[in-house]
């Protein structure tokens, strides 16, 4: 027992030392050995984690490593997918490209964007103090990239908040080479933005590139660079932006549309302040002035800027789609390569064009805010001068707005801004009951549905040079392109295809067709009836009389005679080939879409002897020295027999003498050999003219964007009477100044001819058959053709006296001038009854004369 104490107490002496000693008790010997088991415990629990610590150290710089080395790697490997230097030595070097009219006029310029390009100079500091505060505070300082503000922007991603990290010059990259750099949210994209970046900065000054960056950032509506910020959000340039007007578009470069000031002005007015408190985070601004100046308003002056001023421009525009689509192809760059696009647009009369679109476009505008602003619906007269003297009494389209509440609550619906309303929790009751209260919104919604527009387009037929296009009363306020994007209903000016049709089965303009009522069974439970403003009458009438004065019945009759497909297929042939054409009856009287082009395209196949060519707008391209690129020579193909051509020309020519063209003559003085077609459509919807001169086709169209809207009275919904006055203003303008000629005649209908005499006499009798009464055609004598004669020619003294007849009957008053009218058609109506006496008594002869030949005929060949 003693031993066994004096080893114990000998191992806690050893193990304690000289704290046991000094402890002297037992416990204090346990409670030592106890701490000396823990201590090493954690000591050694330290040790391992200082270990492991170690070791991901470790790791994480060699991952950290392999990564930077493998992102490096890749850098290097996509520096070659980065525009070379040389690229952006010719970033400055923009040389746009010019249209240039067929008589030598330069009608607009191709540059990048809606760009103009202003030097660092003239930029007003206020817009560079504000752009550096925000997105570059270390521009001047570092070679591409920020690395500071990438490593920021990285740690900040990270954690959650997505911030840009690029540089100005970094921007710029994105901004000049799109295409090359990318969009997309991708590491690659990053990396050939930050080497784009450096080789940029090896290539410009500081200050250039801040030039380059502030003329080439996009700012929406059109607007490329600061030049044209300005002038949209504020109808000013850019030298004379206000402190307050910088921050604003500066504050758009975090997201243009995210922030537009125009259509988010709240966020863009909070976004704009956060700019001023940046300067003066920055040094750039104090502290009580940009408090005071965050107390202001946006205060835009908007005014949206068009690409380029163009004396053609949706012309203008149809060629830069082509140009683009062609400089693609051959590796050019339309607003930069300094191109001379020859096109074949006549600036003498696009200019002619327009001042006729202008003025009727006005006058036509006039009439149909009388009618639908008074509550009567009586028609003021057949001219528009009594429309403009009351106009100063009647509110614009005040009647139909209160009158037609079911058609303005579907316009509201249709809004934008009623789709906001709803979309906010407002029922669609309520949207409706809020905008109309809107006084501005209802304002606005009443001027954009009640604006008439107008297009109007010419051809030459010998060579399908487009002379001339009008897409719309004004492109600032319509850009949208009535000649080739509208689609409408052509209603009568397609008959003539029809006509046409029937010529080629072998019908004569004098065949006749009985004016019955007319019933087609479309399907199982559809019946078509067209109709026409007068009764049937049961009479004969001619093919000629049928498209001169347009009869519907005589129109859907052929149309059934010789074949809905077959007339779309001919329609094609002629020029109506970018539109769909279905092949229903109602095809006969025009109810599939077509565009305005098309149309002056077919008519300029009939005027053109039915050689068709395609519509060609451009004829040489050059680069800025003068060597020729492309040359564009016109394609043809004979779409109609010339001898069907030249007859048709010669039924068109009855529309414009004596049937629903016949003003073109009596109003406007036309005395040249010119044919055309009127068209009316459903309701009066669309109004159409189609006229052909031997060296010009054209076309106007009338009407209103959205077809619920239209002229009040059936008189002025007729193409005769409002597209007829746009085609019939230009054509005397044309005449008069020498632009056209009053002397090119069309060809005159050939005469029939045969391979013998037996065939002659066949042709010209028929065959020993006497043709059943219910045959196809009625066989008789052909016409021959009209003696040649000289045409009407245009004398001073004669237009004066013209003139002055016509200011005479513009001046008189009203109800005589109904009462001469109503006189005239009834002089005419009788006039056609003896001319259809007289012709029928003609047809007897002629019937009684061909059978006495033909006995003798088939006696002499016996």
């Amino acid at each position: 027992m003693a031993g066994w104490a004096r080893r114990t107490a000998s191992g806690a002496a050893r193990g304690l030392g000289r704290g046991a000693a000094r402890a002297g008790g037992g416990f204090w010997r346990w409670s030592g050995t106890r701490w000396e088991r823990v201590r090493d415990a954690e000591a050694q629990r330290s040790a391992r984690l200082f270990n492991l610590a170690a070791l991901l150290a470790g790791w994480g710089a060699a991952l950290g490593g392999a990564v930077f080395t493998l992102v490096l790697l890749y850098a290097l490997f996509l520096i070659p997918f980065t525009p070379r230097v040389a690229t952006l030595e010719q970033a400055l070097e923009i040389h746009p490209s010019v249209a240039i009219s067929a008589d030598g006029t330069e009608l607009t310029e191709y540059a990048r964007g809606g760009r103009e390009w202003v030097e660092l100079e003239d930029i007003s500091p206020h817009v560079i103090d504000a752009l550096l505060a925000t997105e570059d505070r270390r521009f001047y300082s570092h070679g591409g990239i920020d690395l500071r503000r990438t490593a920021g922007a990285v740690v900040r991603t990270l954690s959650g908040d997505r911030e840009g990290g690029s540089s100005i010059t970094q921007q710029l990259a994105k901004n000049l080479f799109p295409q090359a750099i990318g969009n997309d949210a991708s590491l690659k994209r990053k990396l050939k933005e930050a080497i784009t970046a450096i080789k940029i900065e090896r290539v410009y000054e500081k200050d250039q590139i801040l030039e380059i960056y502030l003329n080439s950032v996009p700012f929406l509506y059109n607007a490329i660079g600061i030049e044209r910020a300005a002038r949209t959000y504020f109808s000013k340039g850019a030298d004379d932006l206000t402190l307050v007007e910088s921050a604003t578009l500066v504050a758009m470069l975090k997201g243009t549309s995210y922030y537009n000031p125009r259509r988010n002005p709240e966020r863009a007015l909070r976004r704009r302040n956060l700019v001023l408190r940046l300067m003066v985070d920055d040094g750039r601004l104090e502290a009580p002035e940009a408090e005071r100046l965050s107390q202001q308003p946006l205060a835009l002056r908007f005014e949206r800027q068009t690409i380029q001023a163009s004396l053609a421009p949706h012309f203008t525009e149809h060629v830069r789609r082509e140009m683009e689509a062609w400089a693609d192809k051959n590796g050019y760059n339309l607003y930069g390569d300094g191109l001379r696009v020859y096109t074949t647009l006549d600036w003498r009369l696009q200019r002619a064009a327009t001042e006729s679109v202008r003025k009727f476009g006005d006058a036509l505008q006039t009439v149909a805010d009388v009618e639908w602003g008074r509550t009567s619906a009586s028609r003021l007269g057949s001219t528009t001068s009594p429309y403009y003297r009351a106009a100063s009494g009647v509110t614009a389209f005040g009647h139909y707005w209160e009158s037609k509440t079911a058609v303005v609550d579907q316009f509201i619906r249709e809004s934008a801004e009623f789709e906001r309303e709803t979309a906010g929790g407002a029922t669609p009751e309520a949207a409706i009951a809020s905008l109309r209260g809107d006084a501005t919104f209802m304002a606005n919604l009443k001027n954009a549905k009640t604006k008439l527009q107008v297009g109007f387009s010419a051809i030459d037929p010998h060579s399908g040079a487009i002379r001339v296009w009008v897409g719309s009363r004004g492109y600032r306020e319509a850009p949208f392109d009535h000649v080739l994007r509208a689609r409408r209903q052509p209603g009568s000016t397609f008959k003539p295809f029809v006509y046409a049709r029937a010529l080629e089965e072998g019908w004569d303009p004098d065949d006749t067709l009985r004016d019955d009522s007319v019933r087609i069974q479309i399907d199982r439970d559809e019946l078509w009836e067209p109709t026409d403003p007068d009764a049937a009458s049961g009479e004969l009438v001619t093919l000629r009389d049928g498209l001169a004065l347009s009869r519907n019945r005589i129109s859907a009759q052929l149309g059934q005679r010789v074949g809905a497909r077959d007339v779309a297929r001919l329609a094609r042939r002629a020029g109506v080939n970018r539109s769909k054409l279905e092949a229903v009856p109602s095809i006969a009287l025009g109810t599939e879409e077509v565009s305005l082009l098309e149309m002056t395209s077919a008519y300029a196949t009939f005027a053109a002897a039915g050689l068709y060519h395609r519509p060609l707008a451009i004829t040489r391209i050059e680069d800025r020295d003068g060597n020729v690129l492309e040359d564009f020579a016109p394609e043809a193909r004979q779409a109609l027999k010339p001898e069907v051509a030249h007859t048709l020309v010669d039924m068109l020519r009855g529309v414009v003498d004596r049937g629903t063209g016949r003003q073109l003559r009596s109003e406007f003085g036309v005395r040249a050999d010119v044919a055309g077609k009127t068209g009316t459509t459903q309701d009066g919807v669309d109004g159409w003219f189609m006229a052909i001169h031997p060296d010009l086709a054209m076309g106007a169209w009338v009407g209103f964007d959205d077809p619920r809207v239209t002229f009040r009275s059936a008189y002025w919904q007729q193409g005769g009477h409002n597209a007829l006055r746009v085609v019939g203003d230009f054509s005397r303008t044309a005449l008069r100044s020498g632009l056209l000629s009053a002397r090119p005649r069309f060809p005159e209908t050939p005469e029939p001819s045969s391979g013998g005499i037996r065939d002659w006499f066949d042709g010209i009798f028929g065959g020993d058959e006497e043709p059943a009464p219910e045959a196809r055609r009625q066989e008789r004598p052909r016409r021959p053709a009209r003696p040649d004669r000289a045409p009407e020619r245009s004398s001073p003294e004669a237009d004066a006296v013209a003139d002055a007849v016509e200011e005479a009957l513009r001046d008189i008053d009203p109800e005589a001038r109904r009462a001469i009218d109503d006189a005239a058609r009834q002089l005419e109506r009788e006039a056609d009854r003896l001319a259809r006496d007289a012709e029928r008594a003609a047809r007897e002869i002629e019937r009684e004369g061909a059978r006495a030949l033909r006995e003798a005929a088939r006696d002499i060949f016996r």
